[in-house]
């Protein structure tokens, strides 16, 4: 590897990265799921609705956007002035693909009193077309700031479930979407872990089918479980989201001992991204996120209604 001078090793990489970083004024976030080496090297490491806060509040001119594609729409939408870039532009969500606004459209005028609250993850196109956005952070606060009775929620049905038995009050309308990654988890796999690992707590996102919802010690986006597992006086956790979470997780609580829920917590879009392609987005602006103004104005709406629910 020493012998290519065209091979950089990882410490010329990061050193690369830092000084196009200071040139470009750039911030670099990732997202929890993001590798070990992407959220070391990251300015800000949170979920959604933290790093959309970050995003909107930033003064850097350009944002580097470790995660997929949606969340760096998110950082446009909310930083229109900025230069956003995606590493790794073909990094999307299955999830966000299964809602258009084309058939949000439609779905939405079989319910013309239902107000609609999308999930964040979700495209800049069906953003334009709701009400209010949400994260799995602030769902239960969002839904509840909502004066109507009937709401559409979009696209997660296993969020939309988990929201939905905490606000019984309102008549919360599925979509059929699902995180893949999160959906595959059967109830035997928390039974399974719960067996071998008795003394330790079970820890899991809401994306999660309602079933397996239902066996946890507790239920969280992914900060409320870090925050969790690292505020509570209990050492043993069962973990129930993407393996990304391992990383702050070991590193803030090196006193704690962690396991995965099951071993096909592996989202491969988050994954994606590399320090490599950190330093190619630096270098050559890849890959600028451009959207339509008409869409960031309608969908803008939808994200700062979210931001300032309390």
């Amino acid at each position: 590897m020493g012998n290519d001078a065209n091979i950089l090793t990882k410490q010329q990489i990061i050193e690369e990265i830092l000084k196009l970083k200071k040139e470009r004024n750039a911030v670099i976030v990732a997202h929890n799921y993001q590798i070990d080496d992407v959220q070391e090297i990251a300015d800000m490491v949170g979920d959604s609705f933290a790093l959309s806060k970050f995003c909107a509040d930033t003064k850097a001119e350009v944002i580097v956007f470790c995660g997929v594609h949606f969340m760096a729409e998110s950082a446009k939408i909310l930083a229109p002035a900025k230069t956003v870039l995606l590493p790794e532009i073909d990094a999307g969500c299955p999830m966000a693909d299964m809602v258009t606004s084309q058939a949000l459209r439609e779905f939405k005028s079989s319910y013309p009193s239902a107000e609609v609250v999308c999930y964040i993850n979700s495209s800049a196109d069906v953003k334009a077309e709701c009400d209010i956005c949400c994260t799995s952070s602030n769902a239960v606060k969002v839904i509840r700031s909502i004066q109507s009775k009937d709401i559409i929620f979009v696209p997660d049905q296993n969020l939309g479930s988990y929201v939905a038995q905490q606000v019984r009050e309102k008549n919360i309308i599925l979509w059929k979407g699902f995180c893949p990654t999160h959906h595959r988890i059967k109830p035997e796999d928390v039974i399974n872990a719960r067996e071998a690992h008795p003394d330790a707590l079970i820890l899991v996102h809401p994306e999660c089918k309602p079933e397996v919802v239902k066996l946890a010690d507790f239920v969280g986006s992914t900060k409320q479980i870090i925050d969790y597992a690292s505020s509570s006086e209990h050492n043993k956790f069962i973990i129930g989201t993407e393996m990304g979470v391992m990383y702050k997780l070991k590193k803030d609580n090196p006193q704690k001992i962690f396991y995965m829920l099951s071993n096909a917590f592996v989202c491969p879009n988050m994954k994606k991204t590399t320090l490599n392609s950190i330093l190619d987005s630096l270098k050559y602006n890849k890959y600028e996120i451009n959207l339509d103004e008409e869409i960031i104005k309608k969908a803008s709406k939808c994200l700062e209604r979210m931001l300032k629910v309390q």
